[in-house]
């Protein structure tokens, strides 16, 4: 068994806290506390703060031993990255030096069958980030309460599953008999209608991964990221971007193409487009998307879809103040 089966490792420990270069005196967002990896490794590398963000309040509780030990250099934050703009303003901080966001799953929320995230073991489907939140409705609610046709577009759009309809109606046919509660339930249902792949990847992967995005909300939430750490950063700053599947990169993608001005399918020799015509807020320091090593890979499964990008903050305004500046009105926003 690896090690990386039973106890969360943080991806790419190595080439985010390289990108990131803490130094002594400075201010770092940890977007994504999970189990500590990174904030942990920024805090050994330099005497400078960390906080840490988590709307998870089962990560944070036991984060507690280690915002002891730093002596008021770690400051957990409850809270979704998308609002750490107001979370970093309840604590007198406005801008920092750097932010770092992994995307993913943690292994401590995979492996706990109660969460509901996995489909290898039999527990309540339940997916929420925050169990606390009664608010968000749980897998369960969702796929026993959505017509055949929003499940399939929920699992077709989220976890880009080409069998998607076929899914949904097994779903719904299951459903007729009494309510799907666990999850060892929904994955022998799509088990059931899809084959397994040559790589070995399980059937009930993206229907999964479809269900916990769209319950959490996690691609707005990632704009919303984003946005916030473009309005945080000092010029000079990095903001580092870990992500596990094609729909989280190509909106991390966007963005920084976006704040790095740079335009794409257009010839150069073209002017601009109107909506383009703003200073840089943002440099991009990768190219094209770094992956983790091969060694790795090997020792953390859950590194092998893993992908990086990383960009460096310039002096110019937020893109939103830029086209404020450039038209009455508008949105009144950072």
């Amino acid at each position: 068994m690896r090690s990386s089966d039973t106890i969360h490792q943080p991806v790419m420990l190595e080439e985010v806290t390289k990108f990131l270069s803490p130094k002594d005196n400075m201010v770092y967002v940890d977007g994504t506390f999970g189990s500590g990896g990174y904030s942990k490794r920024i805090l050994e590398l330099a005497n400078c703060q960390v906080l840490a963000i988590d709307r998870d309040p089962e990560a944070l509780k036991l984060g507690k031993r280690l915002e002891k030990e730093s002596k008021g250099r770690l400051i957990l934050l409850e809270g979704s990255f998308g609002k750490m703009v107001e979370l970093l303003k309840s604590k007198g901080i406005t801008n920092v030096d750097g932010v770092v966001l992994d995307l993913g799953i943690s292994s401590m929320q995979l492996n706990n069958p109660e969460r509901g995230f996995s489909f290898s073991l039999d527990g309540p489907l339940d997916m929420r980030m925050n169990r606390k939140d009664t608010k968000k409705l749980t897998a369960e609610k969702l796929i026993n309460h959505l017509s055949e046709k929003e499940l399939a577009k929920i699992i077709y759009e989220y976890g880009e599953e080409k069998f998607s309809k076929r899914i949904a109606k097994a779903i719904v046919q299951k459903r007729r008999n009494g309510p799907i509660e666990r999850t060892s339930e929904l994955a022998n249902i799509i088990r059931g209608v899809v084959r397994g792949s040559h790589d070995g990847i399980d059937p009930a992967t993206k229907t999964f991964m479809a269900l916990r995005i769209y319950i959490n909300n996690e691609i707005q939430e990632i704009n919303k990221g984003l946005k916030a750490s473009e309005f945080l950063l000092k010029p000079g700053g990095k903001i580092i971007i870990v992500s596990f599947h094609s729909l989280e990169d190509r909106e991390v993608k966007k963005f920084l193409v976006k704040c790095a001005n740079k335009p794409r399918g257009t010839s150069r020799h073209l002017p601009k487009p109107k909506d383009m015509e703003f200073v840089p807020t943002l440099k991009i320091l990768t190219k094209k998307i770094v992956r983790p090593t091969h060694e790795e890979t090997l020792d953390n499964s859950r590194a092998r879809s893993a992908r990086l990008r990383a960009a460096e903050r310039t002096s110019a305004p937020t893109l939103t103040h830029q086209s404020q500046t450039k038209m009455e009105g508008g949105e009144n926003d950072y």
